[in-house]
C-alpha cells in the first residue's frame, strides 16, 4: 500500500521525499517574552534563499517545525514551497509552556485536540495548507502541567488524524516521561520521533530511548557550543552498532538567524549535507547507513496518511 506524507502543497508518496531534513525553520516569530530575538525568523527573502541552498546540495524536503505559539504561518510556508519547489512538511502543536497564549489554559483539552487534528486534516490559519505532524514540548527536567495537557490533547488528536508526533525536549531531558505519558494514552510509540538528544549525549539514555521503538533525533551538528560533532559521531556509531541505525533522524535545527548563511550566519542548510556526512562517511558510516538516516526514515516516520 502507497503511504503518503503531507505537504503545504498536498500529499506526496514517500518516495517523492528524497533527501530530507526532519527538523528545520523558515518562519518562525516567537512571542515577544522571549526576548532573544535571534529566535527570529521573520525575513520571507532570506529564508527562501536558504531554503535554495538546501535544494542545490540536494535537498528534497524540509521538515519546518515552528508551531501555534511560534509564529506558525501555513500561507507563508505554502508560498515557499510553491516558489522553490522545495516539499515542505509543516507542524501543529506546541513548543514548551513559556511561549503558549493564554487560550491553552482556558480551552479544555478536547477543543485543542480538535484544533490539532483539524489543522492535519483541513488546514490551518486561514489556508487549505495542511500540517504534517504533530509537535509537543516539554521543558528543563521538568513537565509543567500545560505541556502535559497538550501532549494529551496531541495523543488524542492522533487517534482522529493519524499524523506522527515530534517531541521538543529541553536540552535532552524528560525523554523517558513524555513517553510514558504519551504510552498511557495510548500512542504507538514507533510514531514518535525525540528532538534534540544529542544536547543530552548520554549513551546509556539514548540506548533506552531508542529501546522503546522511537525515533532518536539529532540535530546540532555545526553547533559546537553544545558539543563537539566527534561527540555526536560517537553517539551515532553507537546507535547504529546497537541495531538502532533504522530509527535515527539527523537535522539542524537551524532556528536562529546566526545559524543561516541567508542571514548573514552559519553553518547553514548546506552544512550536514556537505561537510556532517562528509565526516559521517570519513568515520565509517556507510553510505546505506547515510541513506537510511537522511531518506528512509523520515519516509517511514511521515509518510503515514
Amino acid at each position: 500500500m502507497k503511504r503518503f506524507a503531507r505537504t503545504v502543497l498536498g500529499d506526496i508518496k514517500g518516495e517523492e521525499m528524497g533527501f530530507t531534513y526532519p527538523h528545520e525553520h523558515l518562519h518562525a516569530v516567537p512571542p515577544p517574552c522571549q526576548k532573544d530575538r535571534d529566535l527570529e525568523l521573520s525575513s520571507y527573502e532570506n529564508s527562501v534563499q536558504e531554503l535554495l541552498n538546501f535544494k542545490e546540495v540536494g535537498g528534497r524536503t524540509l521538515v519546518e517545525a515552528s508551531t501555534l505559539d511560534y509564529g506558525r504561518d501555513l500561507n507563508i510556508l505554502k508560498r515557499m514551497a510553491q516558489e522553490t519547489g522545495v516539499h515542505i512538511i509543516a507542524t501543529t502543536g506546541f513548543n514548551k509552556h513559556i511561549y503558549y497564549p493564554a487560550w491553552v489554559a482556558e480551552k479544555s483539552m478536547e477543543e485543542i485536540a480538535d484544533m490539532l487534528a483539524k489543522d492535519v486534516m483541513e488546514g490551518g490559519d486561514g489556508s487549505d495548507a495542511r500540517a504534517g505532524f504533530i509537535k509537543i514540548g516539554t521543558y528543563y527536567n521538568m513537565i509543567h502541567p500545560l505541556e502535559k495537557k497538550t501532549t494529551i490533547a496531541a495523543a488524542t488528536a492522533q487517534k482522529a488524524c493519524k499524523a506522527p508526533i515530534w517531541g521538543h525536549t529541553e536540552a535532552g531531558t524528560m525523554g523517558m516521561e513524555v513517553l510514558d505519558i504519551l504510552e498511557n494514552e495510548g500512542v504507538d510509540l514507533t510514531t514518535v520521533a525525540l528532538g534534540h538528544l544529542d544536547r543530552n549525549p548520554d549513551e546509556y539514555y539514548l540506548l533506552k530511548l531508542a529501546d522503546r521503538g522511537i525515533y532518536i533525533q539529532f540535530d546540532g551538528p555545526g553547533k559546537v557550543k553544545y558539543h563537539p560533532d566527534s561527540t555526536r559521531v560517537a553517539l551515532i556509531r553507537s546507535l547504529i552498532g546497537h541495531g538502532y541505525g533504522r530509527q535515527l533522524l539527523i537535522s539542524g535545527d537551524m532556528g536562529r538567524a546566526s545559524y543561516l548563511e541567508a542571514y548573514g550566519g552559519g553553518p547553514g542548510f548546506r552544512f550536514i549535507k556537505t561537510k556532517f556526512i562528509a565526516r559521517l562517511l570519513d568515520e565509517g558510516i556507510s553510505q546505506q547507513d547515510i541513506d537510511t538516516i537522511f531518506i528512509e526514515n523520515p519516509k517511514r516516520w511521515l509518510a503515514v496518511f
